[in-house]
């Protein structure tokens, strides 16, 4: 009877540090610096907290349909991010600089060629 118990209180005990590593390793760290919401893939956003597959493809969606994102507030528009949610992504996300549009270069006319 005895070995019975002290198995059955190793097993319980397993069963407990298994849930423990599990729960723990469900918990992700924020990035280490902030991700650019607008050059960002799907693993990138899904490093944000709060924000799993799902929630990193409807910001892609978004940023594709309606183009760069201007201000952080904009991932409001996004159904599953609230305020709370958005005052707990702020510190990890930033907008990049947009890419420089060279300035329109004249085209000179076409050079008549002489017989």
């Amino acid at each position: 009877m005895r070995t019975m118990r002290g198995t059955t209180g190793a097993l319980f005990f397993c069963l407990v540090m298994v849930a423990l590593c599990a729960a723990a390793r469900g918990q992700k760290q924020p990035p280490a610096k902030p991700i650019d919401l607008n050059v960002a893939n799907v693993k990138e956003l899904q490093e944000l907290p709060g924000v799993g597959a799902v929630t990193a493809q409807r910001i892609i969606d978004m940023r594709q349909k309606t183009g760069r994102f201007k201000r952080v507030e904009d991932l409001l528009a996004i159904r599953g991010i609230s305020q709370k949610k958005l005052d707990a992504l702020r510190p990890y996300v930033t907008l990049g600089i947009p890419p420089a549009t060279p300035p329109a270069q004249k085209s000179s006319p076409p050079s008549k060629k002489t017989p």
